[in-house]
């Protein structure tokens, strides 16, 4: 029974340990980047600096590179092919603005190089986007008309397919995130970016960026098998 006296153990068993781990894999995130952003660089390039450098070492041109507001807010816009690079990043000299640059610089690699996964990726989102928003509304309704038809079960199964879509997102999501940073690091080392001590800071900082990803796709999966226990398994009474 996943309800006991009105407490839903689902939650507590299933969802509430990934999203605790969610939460310390963000706070580890903003600390590892705060402790190497005192690191810097022998060669004092910047964040926007050693980006253009992963970006010509794999052979990519025309991307720009901007300043965008915020912590940690960098990405890579494949619309209007730019690198963001945030405040602490884009003129920013330490291991940690570094990793961060190089990272996004891989995945304007990636689209350049023709990456499966991340073209998957980019083809699944409004699919997933949109899937996702639909999931609880459908849900809810089945449990409304579950009483009355038949077509409350199906409701509330196609509200929980729509919810999986999340998950895959997030699936597909992992192997571009790693790969960006195993691009990145790659870049770092062959061009000769940063000492080989250096490194370490570069890789511990996209190592923790790494696992906020991993725990996203936890609590995708923690809820997705929430929403079974608690309606998988339901069948209208007559």
């Amino acid at each position: 029974m996943p309800y006991y006296y009105g407490f839903d153990w689902t939650y507590v068993v299933l969802v509430l340990p990934c999203i605790l781990l969610s939460l310390w894999a963000s706070a580890n995130v903003n600390s590892t980047f705060q402790k190497y952003s005192t690191q810097y660089s022998m060669r004092r390039l910047t964040g926007a600096e050693a980006a253009q450098r992963v970006l010509s070492a794999g052979g990519v041109s025309g991307v720009r590179i901007e300043r965008v507001s915020g912590n940690l807010t960098d990405h890579y816009d494949p619309r209007s092919n730019v690198i963001r690079l945030s405040d602490g990043v884009y003129n920013n000299t330490s291991t940690a603005a570094i990793g961060v640059a190089c990272h996004e610089a891989g995945h304007a690699v990636q689209y350049a190089t023709g990456y499966a996964p991340i073209k998957l990726r980019a083809a699944i989102i409004p699919v997933t986007s949109f899937g996702s928003k639909l999931a609880m509304p459908l849900i809810l309704l089945g449990l409304v008309l579950y009483s009355f038809s038949y077509f409350g079960d199906t409701l509330i199964y196609l509200g929980i397919a729509c919810f999986g879509l999340s998950l895959i997102f997030q699936l597909v999501t992992l192997p571009v995130e790693f790969n960006a940073s195993r691009r990145a690091m790659e870049a770092i080392e062959s061009v000769g970016l940063l000492t080989e001590e250096e490194q370490k800071g570069a890789r511990k900082t996209l190592t923790a960026a790494a696992l906020t990803y991993v725990a996203a796709t936890a609590v995708s999966l923690a809820q997705l098998l929430r929403l079974l226990t608690l309606f998988g398994g339901r069948r209208r009474r007559d």
